[in-house]
């Protein structure tokens, strides 16, 4: 099976091979997939990274090789918008984005030369403690929300938890149920410290919502925008309206 980069700075992944189709996740520069099947200018593709599925166009993925496009750490873009130059010409590209095949500043991705001239950090270079997690979480503040997104550029509430864990070595799936099936349940919200993950259900019981700790009475998460709001043992409290918006339901520590 053939395997792909994506070469643009945001590349949608759609439910069907048509722009009309909802975006259910995007690819990050340098992000790695394997193409599935053809279908005229989308190809259909597996993110390596989440094993999630979907539709891309063609013309923004570039064919690799599996050994470059399967590196288990590759080096992220560290700068909100870093700056790519591809084949000498810049590209801005946002904060997370991959680039794998990186030798002597250099990576060569089919007949694309690839060079930074940003800040990269190796994916899981970071301690994770509250000084890191709080300088990673915090680059998204005020980014808008977008239902599939997963950039600074727009966002929402799992792709949010996945990019800034991944600066951790923590891999999330893409969706926020299967997230709440992994790591250790807390059994008060008094037991939390930075880092922990926060889910939230609706009235069937369905978990819609995920937002990160930042300690037993503070959360940041992707509702309408990146922002910081209180919690409590029942929820979300809006901090400007005072508005409860979210229903807690389990807390989670990887």
């Amino acid at each position: 099976m053939n395997t792909a980069l994506c070469l643009v700075p945001v590349c949608a992944v759609r439910k069907a091979p048509m722009q009309e189709a909802e975006m259910t996740s995007q690819l990050l520069f340098g992000e790695a997939v394997e193409l599935i099947s053809s279908h005229d200018d989308w190809v259909e593709v597996l993110c390596i990274y989440d094993g999630y599925t979907g539709f891309c166009m063609r013309n923004q993925l570039v064919e690799v090789s599996k050994e470059i496009a399967s590196q288990d750490q590759v080096p992220l873009v560290h700068t909100w918008s870093g700056v790519m130059l591809v084949n000498d010409l810049p590209m801005h590209v946002p904060f997370g984005s991959a680039i794998p095949g990186m030798q002597n500043g250099e990576a060569v991705w089919g007949d694309n030369r690839i060079r930074s001239s940003s800040k990269l950090v190796m994916e899981g270079a970071y301690v994770f403690d509250e000084e890191s997690i709080r300088q990673v979480a915090f680059t998204f503040l005020n980014t808008a929300y977008l239902w599939g997104g997963r950039s600074v550029f727009g966002i929402d509430c799992s792709g949010f938890v996945q990019l800034l864990m991944r600066f951790f070595g923590k891999h999330l799936p893409r969706d926020t149920s299967n997230q709440s099936m992994l790591g250790e349940d807390l059994g008060f919200l008094q037991e939390a410290r930075c880092g922990d993950l926060a889910y939230f259900d609706n009235e069937e019981g369905k978990i819609i919502h995920v937002g990160l700790l930042l300690n037993d009475h503070e959360i940041i998460h992707a509702a309408g925008k990146v922002r910081i709001d209180g919690i409590d043992g029942a929820g979300i409290i809006h901090s400007e309206s005072g508005e409860r918006t979210h229903r807690l339901r389990v807390i989670k520590r990887l």
